[in-house]
C-alpha cells in the first residue's frame, strides 16, 4: 500500500528532518534545489507528490534564503497536485515584528504568514511562537508546539535542591510562570530596560534567589545580551548557580563568547535551528520525536494539544 504522506527538507533544515523521517520510520522525501551563479536558486519534486499529503521542514533564520526556498517549495508542491502541504517550520523569522510598536514599521511576522498563504500552505506547525497570538497572523489551521515538551524532562533530569524558575524579561512572565506552576516553585522576574535592539541598560531582580538554583526561561536567545546579565545579576544577588532553557538557538554576533565569558553554568537550546559556532555551555536536545508524532497524529487525525505537558 502507498505511503500516504511524504516529507521533505528544505537546505537549511536536513539534519533535523533526517532525524525526523528516523523517527517516523520513512524515507524523505526527493528533492532537488538548484542554484545559479547569481544566487537565484529553483525547486523541483524528483517523485509523484499528485494527490499525497506533504510535510515541507524548513526554518526560516536568517538568510531570507530559508524564507523564500519554502515558499518556492510550497508553490511547485500546489502546481505538482499535492492533496495538502503542510509547512513545518520549527524557527518562525520575523516572529519578533509582530506589532507596531513604533510609527512607521512593518509587522513582518503578519507579512511572511500572508507569503505563505498566498504560495499555497494548508497548515502550518511551528514550535514556540515569539507571541502566542501571532497564530491568528495565518488564515490556516497552525499547530503550535512547545519545547517544554523536551525542556521540562531535562530539567527534571537535573534534580537541583533549590530550583527556583526566573524570566529574563517581563514580557517572558508568562512562560517562565507555567514553569514555576509545574514544578511548584518560586518565581522570580527581572526588570530591564531596552534602550534600542539588540541592546540592554539597566536590569534588577523581582524577588529572592538568594542559594538558590535558577533556570532562566526564554523563547530564542540572539545577542545573548539580555540572558548573560541576568545570569550575572542572579549570581550578583546570591543565587547558588544559573542556567538557561531556551527554544531557538539564534545565537548572533558575540552570543557564544558572552556566554562563555558569564556566570552560566550551561544554556540548553533545542535543534530548531543548528548551531555551528561551538561554545562549550551550549548543549542542544532534538525536537525530531516531537515533530514526527505531530505529524502522525495530523495524518491520522488525532489531538495535538494531548501530547503537551504545560
Amino acid at each position: 500500500m502507498e505511503q500516504n504522506y511524504l516529507v521533505f527538507s528544505g537546505t537549511a533544515t536536513q539534519y533535523l528532518t533526517e532525524k525526523i523521517c528516523a523517527s517516523l520510520g520513512v524515507p524523505q522525501g526527493k528533492i532537488n534545489i538548484t542554484k545559479f551563479a547569481d544566487g537565484e536558486f529553483s525547486v523541483s519534486y524528483e517523485e509523484s507528490i499528485r494527490g499525497r499529503d506533504i510535510f515541507l521542514v524548513q526554518s526560516t533564520f536568517p538568510p531570507t534564503d530559508n524564507l523564500m526556498e519554502l515558499l518556492l517549495m510550497i508553490d511547485a508542491a500546489k502546481r505538482a497536485s499535492a492533496r495538502t502541504i503542510n509547512a513545518v517550520i520549527p524557527y518562525f523569522g520575523w516572529a519578533r515584528q509582530d506589532r507596531k510598536d513604533k510609527p512607521r514599521v512593518a509587522i513582518g511576522a503578519k507579512l511572511v504568514a500572508d507569503m505563505l498563504s498566498v504560495a499555497g500552505v494548508n497548515r502550518v506547525i511551528t514550535m514556540d511562537l515569539h507571541a502566542d497570538q501571532e497564530q491568528g497572523f495565518f488564515d490556516v489551521p497552525v499547530d503550535h508546539l512547545y519545547a517544554s515538551s523536551v525542556m521540562l524532562p531535562y530539567i527534571k533530569s537535573l534534580r537541583l535542591e533549590n530550583l527556583v524558575i526566573a524570566a529574563p524579561d517581563v514580557g517572558g512572565s508568562k512562560r517562565a510562570s507555567a514553569y514555576a506552576k509545574y514544578f511548584d516553585c518560586p518565581l522570580v522576574l527581572c526588570n530591564k530596560t531596552r534602550p534600542r535592539p539588540n541592546e540592554v541598560g539597566s536590569m534588577q531582580v523581582i524577588g529572592d534567589v538568594t542559594g538558590a538554583d535558577v533556570v532562566l526561561i526564554d523563547d530564542m536567545v540572539d545577542t545573548a545580551g539580555t540572558i548573560t546579565k541576568a545570569a550575572n545579576l542572579m549570581i550578583e544577588s546570591g543565587a547558588r548557580s544559573v542556567r538557561a532553557v531556551a527554544s531557538h538557538c539564534v545565537m548572533s554576533g558575540p552570543a557564544s563568547e558572552r556566554v562563555q565569558a558569564s556566570q552560566l553554568t550551561e544554556i540548553v537550546f533545542t535543534d530548531s535551528i543548528p548551531y555551528s559556532n561551538r561554545c562549550a555551555k551550549v548543549k542542544q536536545l532534538t525536537i525530531a520525536d516531537l515533530i514526527a508524532e505531530t505529524i502522525r497524529r495530523v495524518v491520522e487525525n488525532q489531538s495535538i494539544s494531548s501530547q503537551y505537558l504545560i
